[in-house]
């Protein structure tokens, strides 16, 4: 019998070192188990520091990710409304009592997004201070849009106010029309003019509620507001009288003729169509008549034809 010739190969395999591995649990179809991977979720956002999403939205907005980046920019307008809103409050005890505060609020979150989108770290500037001066910036820029007056009048009118001020400390009372005109070097009829337009140029709401009254209801401003136009009842009532008791010794030409003219409003012209009299002749009669009253009357005469 001829002897086998020994295999390298097994021989080889003989000499490596053998490790045991414990087989997989099979499942119960006979298949191996997948393997389970873990998703990894992003950080709770409310937890991290603002400094860090700040790293994360700059190197979103490298990478181009635009989904990420509108999401790091709600979180950090979320970070920093509560220093739009200390703007606006501050801001809205300088303005009218018309003005709202939602509506500065919601033109200071304007300024906070471009102001998100243009700060760069690298300037070496805080971005609250960058922040506050955007923030300031769109809701001057918001007002100023909704303001009827032109901006050019307010400041004219800031120019005289200031001017104005100054000089009161100065003299130690209210300055001279020439002397707050050579203090802004302007000609007399112009600074006139500039008064005239920059004068009561501000609005009111007439739904506020009048303050610091003794009783506890609440009366808009609308609803005591004088309406110079309309007929004041008693005023109306004391002239009707007097015009009965100034006409009663009169005749009935002459009556006519103090109603029409004083009362209804008709010239003398229309009056003589009406009586068949030529104009002169119905001013002739006005002025006999009117002699009569006024030696009637004595001084007090202009106050009830007037």
């Amino acid at each position: 019998m001829k002897a086998k010739k020994p295999n390298p190969k097994a021989q080889a395999n003989a000499e490596l070192p053998v490790r045991e591995t414990k087989p997989k649990a099979p499942l119960p179809s006979g298949r191996p188990a997948p393997l389970k991977i873990e998703k990894v979720h992003a950080p709770d956002l409310e937890k991290v520091p603002t400094e860090e999403i700040w790293s994360l939205y700059r190197s979103a907005r490298k990478a181009k990710k635009e989904a990420e980046v509108e999401r790091l920019r709600n979180v950090l307008m979320e970070r920093h409304y509560p220093l739009v809103r200390y703007i606006a409050e501050r801001l809205l005890q300088t303005l009218p009592k018309s003005i709202e505060l939602d509506d500065l609020v919601s033109a200071g979150l304007f300024g906070l997004m471009d102001a998100i989108r243009g700060f760069e770290p690298e300037r070496n500037i805080k971005f609250k201070t960058y922040c506050s001066t955007r923030v300031r910036g769109s809701i001057l820029d918001q007002l100023r849009s909704q303001d009827w007056v032109p901006r050019l009048v307010r400041l004219k009118a800031s120019r005289i106010e200031r001017a104005l001020q100054r000089l009161t400390g100065e003299y130690g009372r209210e300055p001279t029309h020439a002397e707050l005109a050579e203090a802004l070097r302007a000609e007399h009829g112009e600074l006139a003019d500039e008064l005239l337009t920059a004068n009561a140029k501000a609005m009111f709401s007439l739904s506020d509620k009048w303050e610091d009254r003794e009783d506890e209801s609440s009366v808009e401003k609308v609803d005591v507001l004088e309406d110079r136009k309309a007929v004041d009842p008693i005023g109306e009532l004391h002239r009707r009288d007097t015009m009965l008791f100034l006409t009663k010794a009169l005749t009935h030409k002459e009556r006519f003729i103090i109603e029409q003219y004083y009362q209804v409003g008709h010239t003398m012209r229309e009056i003589g169509e009406m009586l068949g009299l030529t104009e002169s002749r119905v001013c002739q009669i006005h002025s006999n008549v009117m002699s009569r009253m006024k030696g009637q009357l004595g001084e007090r005469s202009g106050t009830f034809l007037t």
